[in-house]
């Protein structure tokens, strides 16, 4: 997985979240989970390699993400597979639009079906997320951010689709950024000790504090922090600690964000929101293949 930051660039490219190799694996193994030693159901009334046309179908409106896993889920079971796209990653679906149509083997639709609308399914509700809640601060300073709230081995995928959506990514992981919550100043006994030590050994890191009083947002502009989280704040605090960070560091306010709150917090001067829910508790956007 590559390392991201959290600006939107462009055209956005899947394979700089999850290389081809990694995503073959994943493919690979979502495969022979539903496969298992073959589908038997496809295979009991298919007898023959004949080819077929079917239509990936949206079942609703939202922001597509995914493609590229769909694409090459059916080119694993059918290297012949000829793809005709009407939309792309990042376009707004209407419902029942056909987003893309497949030629191959039945038995490589039919066995490929679940798997690639799976993955074509949670990323488009990610990006559709992603979608609305950039919505909410276009052509403001605010950025939307997502988290490390992530199903184990989707991350690259995850935060592919919230990008692809139009919001932006937090660190990949724990290696790209230092983060310090409360277990880790606790560790170290303070917010200055925790910040100084850091520093020390990862000096061109940028390290974000956790906050959750203003005393401690004090003490984390005076250790020179690069960003200051506001943790589990109400709107009143949020704007009394913006006060303090003014002009000293970035700030991202955190827990219980939701459409009505960013809304209101759209215009404070905040760098950035976090929302775990961006990929933990995402709606999967609904698709079906129909065989034409």
């Amino acid at each position: 997985m590559k390392k991201n930051n959290d600006e939107t660039n462009g055209e956005i490219n899947i394979e700089e979240f999850i290389s081809h190799k990694e995503m073959t694996s994943m493919i690979q193994k979502a495969l022979k989970e539903d496969l298992g030693s073959g589908d038997v159901s496809t295979l009991a009334i298919i007898n023959n390699d004949r080819v077929k046309t079917a239509s990936i179908i949206a079942r609703q409106r939202g922001t597509i993400a995914g493609l590229p896993m769909l694409i090459n889920t059916f080119k694993s079971l059918d290297s012949n597979a000829v793809f005709t796209k009407n939309k792309n990653d990042g376009d707004t679906v209407e419902k029942n639009e056909v987003i893309i149509k497949i030629e191959a083997r039945i038995r490589a639709l039919l066995a490929g079906e679940r798997t690639a609308l799976n993955f074509l399914g949670r990323l488009s509700g990610i990006a559709t997320a992603a979608s609305r809640y950039a919505a909410l601060v276009k052509n403001k300073h605010l950025k939307i951010l997502d988290t490390r709230k992530t199903i184990p081995l989707y991350r690259g995928l995850e935060k592919y689709a919230v990008k692809t959506g139009g919001c932006h990514n937090h660190r990949m992981g724990l290696y790209d950024m230092i983060m310090l919550k409360e277990n880790h100043i606790k560790a170290a006994g303070s917010i200055l000790e925790a910040v100084k030590k850091c520093r020390a050994k990862y000096p061109n890191l940028k390290i974000e504090v956790e906050t959750t009083n203003l005393e401690e947002v004090k003490e984390a502009v005076r250790a020179g922090s690069s960003i200051v989280m506001f943790d589990n704040m109400n709107d009143s605090e949020i704007i009394k600690a913006l006060e303090i960070t003014k002009n000293n560091c970035l700030t991202e306010a955190s827990g219980n964000m939701d459409e009505n709150r960013i809304t209101a917090l759209a215009d404070t001067g905040l760098d950035y929101i976090s929302v775990g829910s961006l990929t933990h508790s995402v709606q999967v956007f609904d698709f079906s293949m129909i065989l034409n």
